[in-house]
């Protein structure tokens, strides 16, 4: 339990997810202020869609090699 808690949280400190969260954060200021540029929603548009794309990317690799026996 403590094990799958602390890779967790070293997941969650890798540098892809503190930019994640660091542009989450400042979206969910500006949106609150009502200042969301065009030019930050491009930015902050392209960067969620890589964090899931390679979230979901490493969950079909999984799924793969639980599929076809090689894991």
């Amino acid at each position: 339990m403590d094990k799958n808690i602390s890779k967790r949280l070293g997941n969650l400190l890798s540098v892809k997810s503190l930019v994640t969260l660091t542009l989450t954060g400042v979206f969910a200021y500006m949106a609150v202020a009502g200042t969301i540029s065009q030019d930050f929603m491009t930015v902050y548009a392209v960067v969620i869609a890589f964090y899931f794309g390679t979230q979901s990317q490493k969950s079909q690799d999984a799924m793969e090699g639980l599929g076809n026996g090689s894991g």
